[in-house]
């Protein structure tokens, strides 16, 4: 299992970035898969989850309105949409996920098993 995440940058306050995870070793059809973000001095929080067995995805309330995640455009990829960036959204972007957990609220509740290496997002003026 292989997840890479790309796509972070610096940005202003109000613009918007999408990140991809593009994954390998399995196939996005049962397994939840997530977007987490880890900020110097606070733990990490789930941003985002999939369930890749009917596209239904979850968000927490402080992103629901802001972010979105879905399926890329080429194959077992999963992007994360950010709109109207805050400079509290700074941070380090995992993708993760959980092979056993279709679910994508225990995943966004849970600690994924597999994780990606980040993509660090920086919101700035």
């Amino acid at each position: 299992v292989q997840l890479q995440a790309s796509g972070g940058g610096l940005v202003q306050p109000g613009e918007s970035l999408t990140l991809t995870c593009a994954a390998s070793g399995f196939t996005l059809n049962r397994p939840s898969i997530g977007w987490f973000r880890e900020a110097p001095g606070k733990e990490r929080e789930a941003v985002a989850c999939l369930s890749t067995n009917n596209d239904i995805t979850y968000l927490p309330d402080f992103v629901k309105y802001r972010f979105d995640i879905s399926r890329g455009k080429s194959q077992n990829t999963v992007n994360l949409q950010m709109n109207n960036l805050r400079p509290e959204d700074t941070g380090v972007y995992y993708c993760a996920t959980d092979l056993g957990q279709a679910s994508n609220y225990a995943l966004c509740h849970s600690h994924p098993t597999e994780w990606g290496m980040g993509t660090q997002v920086t919101v700035s003026s």
